[in-house]
């Protein structure tokens, strides 16, 4: 048989009762055409070069894939590893012993790593480093040895992640592999880090968009009742992911009130314990049970809410009201509000949950207080204020006045706000009538008319 592109392109038959099947050339002898029924039913061909060697059985070396190398290719090479033979050598055991030489493949190094990962990083670490190292982005280099993964390689890989994912996905799948080639230098798996020396892609800066009073009030008056429009405003007075609200569960609501979520449905792998404002705890009475279910928002599955694309819906009956925005912006706003509030930092660490801050480093190991009660007082305090700001007239003479008077007067006029915000009750709700109403109220420890 001739070999050329058009009768290997047709080779797609095999003899009756067989699965594999080579096609011989007649020249060079030995050289062949393998076709076999894959597994997944579909059918692969190859090209091979069959020799025996004095004194030992027949050997077959596999020359390449069809497509990946031409039939004149393939006669090159077949060529080539002919007059190996014929000078005494055995191009099989070449092959092989070069393998032995260049180790293990990325694949076998990456199942070393992640069983060696599997002990020491929490789970939401653990799937990311699986998802990045096992799952496509690097998935052609899987195959290589260790040692033959060279720069261009992972700078290749890097440049498609950013171009079909993102270059934030690519940063971190970058220093995925980096941390995985550092761990396999130290066990003796590899010699370098090919990673060291690419270009780093990308990233967008930090985002800062933090709302004002008036875009958070349109956000909530706007987002209505439905499900989502309740996982808005529960992210306005809770300040927590999207996520964590979506997935929102009964059982995770205790009947003190608050909401216990557990490791596994935090970002940080931390339990997370946050006493809920009255106003949250209405939201949350609104919304139907589901017998069976104990996901409160969500139609199906055991996921919560996934529908985030009713954001652009919102997006579109807020109008020109709000600046371009993100629901995680949400957070930040909250963060940034609680602390003009007066709420202290590590304080409003403990709200979020978060890991930086206070709670980073020899810091964070030591010191387990929960802060429940400061916790407590800080969510009220931020309730009492969106309480304000989305009643219109209320927030306006509010605003009236705080900016009333000559300095003195304004300063006086924020201590006597903030004093009655962080005791609630009682002068809280003098601090209300006497927005209301123009006459002589008495703050407690003030005697000052308003």
């Amino acid at each position: 048989m001739k070999f050329t592109k058009a009768n290997v392109a047709d080779a797609t038959s095999l003899p009756a009762g067989k699965r594999d099947h080579i096609y011989w050339a007649d020249k060079p002898t030995g050289f062949g055409l393998r076709v076999r029924l894959g597994g997944d039913g579909k059918i692969h061909k190859s090209y091979v070069l069959q020799y025996r060697i004095a004194g030992r059985r027949t050997r077959r070396l596999a020359l390449g894939k069809v497509g990946e190398i031409s039939p004149e290719q393939a006669f090159d090479k077949a060529d080539k590893e002919r007059a190996k033979v014929v000078l005494g050598g055995d191009p099989q055991a070449e092959r092989r012993k070069e393998r032995r030489q260049c180790g293990d493949t990325l694949k076998e190094v990456v199942g070393l790593y992640l069983a060696s990962k599997k002990r020491e990083v929490r789970a939401n670490t653990y799937r990311n480093l699986d998802r990045y190292l096992t799952g496509s982005y690097f998935k052609p280099l899987h195959g290589m040895p260790v040692e033959k993964v060279t720069r261009r390689d992972v700078a290749g890989r890097l440049t498609r992640i950013s171009i079909e994912s993102s270059p934030i996905v690519a940063a971190a799948a970058r220093a995925t592999l980096s941390a995985m080639f550092a761990w396999a230098m130290g066990e003796g798996l590899a010699e370098s880090n090919p990673v060291i020396g690419t270009n780093a892609p990308k990233t967008p800066e930090p985002r800062e968009r933090v709302l004002d009073d008036a875009e958070l009030a349109a956000v909530w008056h706007a987002a209505g009742d439905d499900q989502f429009g309740k996982i808005v405003k529960l992210l306005i007075l809770l300040g927590q992911r999207r996520q964590e609200v979506g997935g929102m569960k009964i059982t995770e609501i205790g009947a003190d009130g608050i909401w216990r979520l557990p490791p596994e449905r935090t970002k940080n792998d931390r339990a997370h314990e946050l006493p809920l404002p009255q106003m949250a705890l209405d939201i949350i009475a609104t919304v139907p049970e589901v017998i069976g279910r104990d996901h409160l928002f969500g139609v199906r599955g055991l996921r919560g809410f996934r529908d985030w694309e009713q954001k652009a819906d919102l997006d579109q009956r807020l109008g020109d009201a709000v600046a371009p925005w993100k629901l995680h912006d949400v957070r930040r706003t909250v963060a940034t509000g609680m602390g003009k509030l007066g709420v202290l930092p590590h304080v409003v660490e403990c709200v979020l949950n978060h890991q930086s801050g206070f709670r980073a480093g020899v810091s964070g190991v030591y010191n387990r207080n929960p802060y429940e009660r400061e916790v407590r007082a800080a969510l009220s305090v931020w309730e009492r204020y969106i309480g304000l700001i989305i009643d219109r007239d209320l927030y306006a003479a509010h605003k009236a006045f705080l900016e009333r008077g000559d300095k003195k007067a304004r300063e006086k006029a924020d201590e006597q706000f903030r004093k009655a915000i962080a005791e609630g009750d009682g002068p809280w709700d003098v601090y209300l009538l006497a927005l209301v109403e123009p006459k002589v109220v008495t703050f407690p420890q003030t005697q000052q008319a308003v």
